[in-house]
């Protein structure tokens, strides 16, 4: 969607020649991230899939930054690749895929926390914000 608005419907081009390549800053950070927060769900034996209940509450490493650091992970690749991009059309797209996030998996899946690890959850909740 991003690439197709960027070709489609070129707005104003905010970034040109090697500022452009600063969206390799976000985008690898945001690989990066997800990949240490793949490998702490993995590493306690909890499930990575957001539909699955979860066995274990982790909060350190990444999940000491963000409670959702593989949806973080997916903004950063994307802010990354509008950068990239250098035009302003596909950074439109961030801040309504967070608003999708949020929506249909977020607030969901931190119902779901609630109930599974109660006073737990709560305590992390409240000193750890939902995405920085």
């Amino acid at each position: 969607l991003m690439v197709w608005l960027h070709f489609i419907f070129p707005v104003l081009h905010i970034l040109h020649g090697p500022w452009s390549w600063t969206g390799f800053f976000p985008l690898f950070l945001g690989v990066g991230v997800n990949l240490l927060a793949d490998q702490a769900l993995k590493r306690a034996g909890t499930t990575v899939k957001p539909n699955e209940k979860p066995t274990t509450l982790i909060t350190s490493g990444v999940f000491q930054i963000t409670r959702h650091p593989m949806y973080l992970g997916f903004v950063l690749i994307l802010l990354g690749l509008g950068v990239l991009l250098g035009s302003l059309a596909p950074l439109i797209v961030v801040p309504l895929f967070m608003v999708f996030l949020d929506l249909t998996f977020v607030r969901v899946e931190e119902n779901n926390l609630s109930t599974i690890f109660g006073e737990k959850w709560d305590l992390y909740r409240s000193s750890v914000r939902r995405w920085l």
